[in-house]
């Protein structure tokens, strides 16, 4: 689990740093290039679409780990915009808090027969 826990470490620091750069450099208007890029139907527009997806269906893993509660509907929207900066530090915290693996992927409730 330590090693995990460095993984996910390494990529939040990473990717926030990247991200703070990217900010300083270009702003926050991301979704007009984001979505202009899909649209133009090339690599770039599919690898964009391709991880689109990809968020979409961590955020509706999210949801669901957390029973479609409120809060945990909250946070998979939060996880859908804001992206691996909220994954990494969502499962880090996650790490701490359950006791197994298959806790950490499923809740508690679901492991419940």
């Amino acid at each position: 689990m330590n090693a995990f826990r460095l993984l996910l470490a390494i990529s939040f620091l990473l990717i926030g740093a990247y991200t703070v750069i990217v900010i300083s450099l270009h702003g926050w208007d991301i979704f007009p290039i984001f979505t202009s890029s899909i649209l133009s139907m090339n690599w770039l527009g599919q690898f964009n679409l391709d991880f689109s997806l990809y968020l979409f269906l961590s955020a509706v893993w999210i949801a669901w780990r957390n029973n479609f509660s409120f809060s945990g509907v909250a946070l998979a929207l939060s996880a859908l915009v804001v992206g691996m900066i909220l994954f990494s530090a969502y499962f880090f915290f996650l790490s701490y808090r359950v006791k197994t693996i298959q806790e950490l992927l499923v809740g508690k409730n679901s492991l419940k027969s």
